[in-house]
């Protein structure tokens, strides 16, 4: 039982980043999901969340607009997509599936010139 997240990585200002996180081990498209993120010497921020059917997703009212969370449970992933990187979503994210309480490994995004 795993996740693994992937698709940081440095991006310019204005930049865009998608990032999956894939799923092993369990029936992925019963449960739902979500990406934190997190910077050093602050606590992990929860972001986005996705149900298991994929409809309703729902946003931190700092990222709405901005992020997109995704899913297709036939490849047992989520996504969470970001265009116009700014400086200040230079983060680890994490993906998260809440009933097993199961965290991906997190994955680097770095926004630099």
């Amino acid at each position: 039982v795993q996740l693994v997240a992937s698709g940081g990585g440095l991006v310019q200002p204005g930049g865009s980043l998608r990032l999956s996180c894939a799923a092993s081990g369990f029936l992925f498209s019963m449960y739902p999901m979500n990406w934190y993120r997190q910077t050093p010497g602050r606590e992990r921020q929860w972001i986005a969340g996705i149900s298991p059917t994929g409809l309703n997703p729902n946003y931190d009212a700092s990222v709405e607009g901005r992020f997109t969370i995704s899913r297709n449970n036939s490849k047992s992933s989520v996504y969470l997509q970001r265009d116009n990187l700014e400086v200040y979503d230079t983060a680890v994210y994490f993906c998260y599936e809440p009933p097993k309480g199961l965290w991906g490994q997190g994955t680097q995004v770095t926004v630099s010139t």
